[in-house]
């Protein structure tokens, strides 16, 4: 889970690229990228951390030209830090840039391909530099004139279907010539294009989520289709094509759980209101399995449930409550890397309202659960603010399996409900009693009948990888690189580079 942005402008765009990482900085705490290209040369600033940290004043200033994509980065693949901020860069041929967002899942094939057939050496761990450099010798292997056309781009995407498995939502700017989008045959990874006139001109702008088309004052034109490639070239003309043979929408379910900003829209649907919809199927699991049950609020662990958890209260018709204080300067926990920040952060982040727990019976509800340790943590600090009762409820399945698309679960013996019931889970967590969201209905909440998808990507609860190529040796193999306990012996070299 990464986000993207990319802009062909009528003026300098790096202020609004800016702009747009932070309407995007849920996607990615880690690290943060702008590329700029002007009077054909290209100008890249990126760093460790949060958009606001890592550019100042003057960087924007520097990072001059009407073209440009930007990247806020979330660890799954590689490392963590600065050392594999992105975008990434090669020279060759014209010199293009490429952010990513997502995982691929031959990674490590491609990468030998790479060495020993297309002669291209790669610096870091990232998936992203390999899909770069797959994308960069496809193209050259068009032999390539000055003239760059938008069905050299199309060929070129074509090739990267051909070859890289796994989900990628890409953008990436060729210096001098243009800016290119393309998502995985399954889109499995968002992205959306907007545009908006100025007085010059058409302009346009590609991202991960239509809230940051939105802020910056463009009107969404569409999603960008499963195996769809868009070129953007520097006159400001749109050319589109369908780029893969058996292109097949299906959409990671947990975008609507809990990646994506409530506000934005993805492959028309709603995140607000599919989460409204995952509260409903949620209380009428609770009634079904709870009947008699005797809550006297529902609290929310903020943001992300908030959402849900109103429409849990309404359903069955008890107060709803704010019981937690959220500090707005810890980021979210779960896309931290390592389980002891995670762990260390809870109590940061969230402060109990003492009065909405003393003396209570109260249901706690969350948009998922996923390591589990949090959890436990907030529903002791319930019980230390005085509930008589503790119950959880998640909007989300039980999160059995491993994710290998671009989100941080590689491991599964660091999810909780890997092989645990429900009932060994409500002990680990310290609850009175847990309801999780089934995942029938966790679909028909997303799945919104004015706009229906027949398939979603749901791996994580149903253990069920759509691209084919995951099996156990993968996910072991997965394991022992991407664990919480394989990223505390990696030691990441500083990278803050300019060019």
């Amino acid at each position: 889970m990464c986000g993207i942005i990319g802009i062909v402008g009528q003026e300098p765009v790096s202020p609004r690229l800016y702009d747009g990482l932070t309407l995007l900085q849920h996607r990615g705490q880690d690290a943060a990228g702008i590329a700029t290209c002007h009077d054909g040369r290209l100008v890249l600033r990126r760093g460790g951390g949060l958009v606001r940290d890592v550019f100042s004043a003057s960087d924007i200033q520097r990072l001059e030209g009407r073209m440009g994509i930007a990247h806020v980065r979330y660890p799954t693949a590689g490392t963590s830090g600065q050392a594999e901020s992105q975008p990434f860069y090669v020279n060759s041929p014209y010199g293009i840039v490429m952010g990513h967002n997502g995982n691929l899942t031959n990674s490590e094939v491609l990468q030998r391909e790479l060495f020993e057939s297309d002669l291209r050496h790669i610096n870091t761990r990232s998936d992203s530099e390999v899909l770069l450099n797959v994308f960069a010798h496809e193209l050259q292997d068009l032999n390539p004139s000055t003239h760059l056309t938008a069905d050299m781009i199309f060929s070129t995407v074509a090739a990267v279907h051909r070859r890289c498995k796994g989900a990628y939502a890409v953008i990436g700017m060729i210096v001098g010539r243009g800016v290119f989008a393309f998502r995985d045959p399954l889109g499995i990874r968002p992205a959306v294009i907007g545009h908006r006139e100025s007085a010059t001109g058409t302009e346009y702008c590609i991202a991960s989520e239509s809230v940051a088309l939105q802020g910056l004052g463009f009107t969404l034109l569409r999603d960008i289709a499963p195996g769809e490639a868009v070129y953007i070239d520097m006159e400001g003309n749109l050319h589109s094509e369908q780029c893969a043979q058996s292109p097949a929408l299906s959409p990671c379910i947990f975008e609507y759980v809990y990646l994506a900003r409530p506000d934005s829209i993805i492959d028309n649907i709603s995140v607000y209101k599919s989460r409204l919809r995952m509260g409903e199927t949620l209380a009428r699991r609770i009634l079904q399995e709870r009947p008699d049950h005797d809550i006297d609020v529902v609290i929310p662990i903020p943001d992300t449930s908030r959402t849900s958890a109103l429409e849990v209260a309404v359903n069955l018709g008890v107060k709803y409550r704010e019981g937690f204080i959220k500090n707005r300067y810890i980021g979210r926990t779960f896309i931290m890397p390592g389980q002891q920040l995670r762990k260390k952060s809870v109590r940061q982040k969230l402060s109990p309202i003492d009065l909405e727990f003393n003396g209570k019976n109260v249901l706690l509800v969350d948009d998922s659960i996923v390591r589990g340790t949090t959890s436990g943590q907030i529903v002791q600090m319930a019980r230390d603010a005085g509930a008589n009762k503790v119950y959880m409820a998640s909007a989300a399945p039980p999160v059995r399996y491993p994710n290998v698309y671009g989100i941080d679960m590689p491991a599964a013996e660091e999810l909780i409900a890997h092989e645990r019931t429900s009932e060994e889970i409500e002990k680990v967590i310290g609850a009175d009693w847990l309801v999780y969201q089934e995942l029938e209905d966790l679909i028909e909440a997303v799945r919104y009948d004015k706009h229906p998808i027949e398939h979603f990507e749901t791996s994580c609860f149903s253990g069920d990888y759509i691209t084919g190529d995951v099996d156990r040796e993968y996910l072991e193999s997965l394991e022992k690189q991407r664990s919480d306990n394989a990223k505390r012996l990696q030691n990441p070299a500083d990278d803050l580079m300019v060019l």
